[in-house]
């Protein structure tokens, strides 16, 4: 049967079984769906769909290629990672609330991934939202139930918005197939608007700043690994070579790294790092080229690796001391040497460090750049990473880890969270060793070096200039101290702009209509006395009228008709 089964069937049914069993049960069922699962991908050919007819259309509620395999195989691998993280949960019953939403949310995604028409895609879309908010929501703190809600309410309306450009693409072509969509027409916009909100483009991001850093500390691991993979998946199937994406993956490759500098809270700055990352594979899809579509995805798969492993590390961190800001945070490498060694891992991985993953993605988009003639852009993404290595590779691990000594004395974290680390520490170096691991499971055929004398000089020349500016601005008494500090983002918008518009419009709004209905009012009042005046029990009408009167006026009323007959 293995090799059959709708990838997201298996993920399902285990989230339906997940609050039947405790214990022991519980993790061994937790542990087998990703692996089973991952057997069942793995047994699914290059080219299998299963099509169903709904409505007078042919829908593909799975397509299996090459790149939805790709995501497909690392969505398994994402799983189990953030399942052996979450392991040591189960003794409450929202425990039981985050492994049955983690599941049905890794479930959601894969079956985004596996969607082959849009209204499949839509059911997902919506799925992934309603799930994933769970994982927020159980922090149980009034920030994380604020936040789930806004972060519910803009996934429900990129779902409409990609529902809603279906709808009109069927109109236009009489299909709902998911395949290229580009920028023509309005289906064409409406459905790239819906993937940007998911894939956090700028002007629409802040929904990642201001959610993921509120969800549990398990819950965080799971969200950073399939929302806005299955929009750079969706980007990467539906506009290919659109150049608008290039533009806008250089502004979400640089503008999050001022933000990341100056932030506090350390799983902040990992989302606005993540937006960054995001920025290299939109760029990369804008290209369009077989290398840089490669790159891209490579890419992708990287960073749900090592952003994963350093949103773990923060999780331990958060687990074993109840904080994670810069401000008090220092010197746990003392008691938690081993967790500080991973995040350095982690650390080294998005930095592109040699011999580790991001290395031999990265490297394939900026040499993407440059043979695809997009020689401005290359120094402004160039730019963006060395920021990478200043804000996630020398500032979270420094700032938790060492720095100064916070005097916080605490232990290392259940060795579930530390193997799930591991786990994932181990895969960014194995595929910074052996990248052929990767390229062998990209979309198209990998003719690519990146142990070229001429990439690795050049990388190692990036990370000392970047190393010695941090280095530099420390010395000098720039570098922005880490404070206690709310920082201003595109949320005000609708945080606090919008309420205090809404108070002041509705204000103004309530004035003019109190006097429009008092005008209204009043006119109706002298209607009505009027009226009164002469309908009334004193009124003329109310008076006796002579009979030659009433006869005269019937004469002239018959008159009158008959003129208008006669006319």
């Amino acid at each position: 049967m293995l090799g059959s089964i709708p990838p997201f069937l298996i993920f399902f049914v285990g989230a339906v079984l997940v609050p039947l069993v405790r214990g022991p049960a519980r993790k061994a069922l937790l542990l087998l769906v990703p692996l089973v699962g991952a057997l069942n991908v793995w047994g699914l050919p290059t080219g299998y769909e299963l099509p169903y007819h709904f409505l007078g259309y042919d829908l593909l509620p799975v397509r299996a290629d090459r790149l939805s395999l790709l995501f497909g195989y690392l969505f398994h691998l994402a799983a189990f990672i953030a399942v052996v993280y979450s392991l040591h949960l189960g003794k409450k019953d929202h425990d039981t609330v985050q492994h049955t939403a983690g599941l049905v949310y890794a479930g959601s995604g894969l079956g985004a991934v596996f969607a082959g028409d849009f209204i499949t895609l839509f059911v997902f879309w919506e799925l992934l939202a309603i799930s994933s908010v769970f994982l927020i929501w159980t922090r149980r703190t009034p920030a994380s139930l604020r936040a789930g809600m806004r972060y519910l309410l803009v996934h429900v309306v990129s779902g409409v918005t990609l529902l809603a450009g279906a709808m009109v693409l069927a109109h236009q072509t009489g299909g709902l197939s998911f395949g290229f969509v580009g920028l023509e027409g309005p289906a064409g916009w409406l459905i790239f608007l819906a993937l940007g909100v998911k894939a956090a483009f700028p002007l629409a991001h802040s929904w990642l700043i201001d959610a993921y850093p509120e969800g549990t500390a398990t819950g965080t691991v799971f969200l950073s690994a399939f929302t806005t993979k299955v929009a750079v998946y969706a980007l990467a199937r539906g506009f290919p070579g659109t150049e608008a994406l290039i533009y806008v993956g250089a502004a979400m490759a640089c503008f999050p790294i001022f933000y990341a500098v100056i932030e506090n809270d350390l799983r902040r700055t990992l989302g606005y790092s993540m937006i960054n990352q995001i920025g290299f594979m939109v760029c990369g899809i804008g290209v369009g080229s077989a290398l840089a579509i490669n790159g891209a995805v490579a890419h992708a798969f990287n960073d749900v690796l090592f952003k994963g492993l350093l949103f773990m590390t923060m999780g331990a961190v958060l687990h074993m001391t109840g904080k994670t800001k810069a401000s008090e945070l220092g010197g746990l490498y003392k008691t938690m040497p081993f967790t500080a060694t991973l995040c350095i891992v982690g650390a080294a991985s998005i930095s592109a460090v040699p011999l580790f993953n991001a290395f031999v993605s990265k490297s394939m988009i900026m040499s993407a750049l440059i043979e695809g003639g997009h020689l401005w852009i290359w120094p402004v993404m160039l730019f963006a990473s060395a920021g990478v290595v200043e804000h996630a590779g020398i500032k979270i691990p420094f700032f938790a880890f060492f720095a100064h000594d916070s005097g916080i004395r605490t232990r290392e974290p259940p060795r579930n969270m530390l193997a799930a680390m591991c786990i994932a520490a181990g895969a960014c170096i194995l595929i910074g060793v052996r990248p052929g691991l990767l390229y062998d499971l990209l979309p198209f055929p990998v003719d690519y070096h990146p142990y070229t004398w001429g990439h690795v000089l050049t990388q190692l020349q990036l990370l000392a200039f970047a190393i010695a500016a941090v280095a530099a601005f420390q010395l000098w008494k720039i570098y922005p101290a880490e404070l206690p500090s709310v920082n201003l983002d595109a949320d005000w918008s609708y945080r606090r702009a919008a309420p205090w518009l809404v108070r002041r419009v509705g204000g103004a709004a309530s004035t003019a209509d109190a006097a429009f209905r008092q005008v209204v009012t009043g006119g109706v009042r002298s209607a009505l006395r009027g009226a009164f005046r002469i309908h009334g029990p004193w009124g003329v009408l109310a008076r006796s009228w002579p009979a030659g009167s009433m006869v005269l006026w019937v004469a002239i009323v018959l008159a009158a008709f008959l003129l208008f007959q006669f006319l």
